[in-house]
């Protein structure tokens, strides 16, 4: 059975983004940039690989579906990628935005939890949400593993990592890595 693994850069104070969906302000190093890339190349929107030296077509290692919210979606729209990551199947949760004119983008204005059931019962790998804090409140019970890229820095406010009603979740730390700027990828299984 197929994982639904939340991978997400979090601020100190639990922030995913700014208040108008800046992500700028994590501070980046070569190492954790070059480590990502490799851990997970599919993590890398389409249009951006030639920049990061991967081939448009490189493999997927761990993903094959990603999840996505409007909001997260909608930065690939405003530079003209209506597919951002078009080398996996991409399912955005929006009951405003029209269908998208391409096989790999499926708009969805439903229930996210029985599509992401119907997913998990599926061949393939896991599947990737990749945002935002909306969407992972409504599947906080449907999250298999969280891969949290933690930054040291505190944003003040913005779009939380959960945006849901109090309803604790234990997981359980499985792995660390730091990286040069103090930033650290822990990956935490469901208890």
């Amino acid at each position: 059975m197929r994982n639904l693994v939340y991978y997400v850069a979090v601020s100190l104070d639990g922030y995913i983004a700014g208040p108008q969906g800046e992500f700028d302000f994590y501070p980046m190093c070569d190492d954790m940039t070059a480590w990502s890339n490799q851990e997970y190349p599919e993590t890398v929107p389409t249009h951006l690989r030639a920049h990061f030296g991967m081939a448009v077509d490189a493999p997927n290692k761990s993903f094959d579906t990603v999840l996505m919210g409007r909001g997260t979606y909608e930065p690939g729209l405003a530079v003209g990628a209506s597919s951002p990551y078009n080398h996996l199947k991409q399912f955005v949760f929006s009951s405003t935005l029209a269908p998208v004119d391409n096989p790999q983008v499926e708009i969805v204005d439903t229930d996210p939890v029985g599509l992401v059931r119907d997913l998990k019962s599926q061949p393939g790998l896991d599947i990737w949400l990749c945002g935002g804090g909306n969407l992972a409140g409504q599947l906080i019970d449907e999250i298999d593993r969280l891969i949290i890229k933690s930054y040291p820095v505190v944003a003040g406010a913005g779009i939380p990592a959960f945006s849901a009603n109090f309803k604790p979740a234990r997981f359980q730390v499985t792995r660390r890595q730091e990286f040069s700027t103090g930033a650290q990828t822990s990956w935490f299984d469901r208890a």
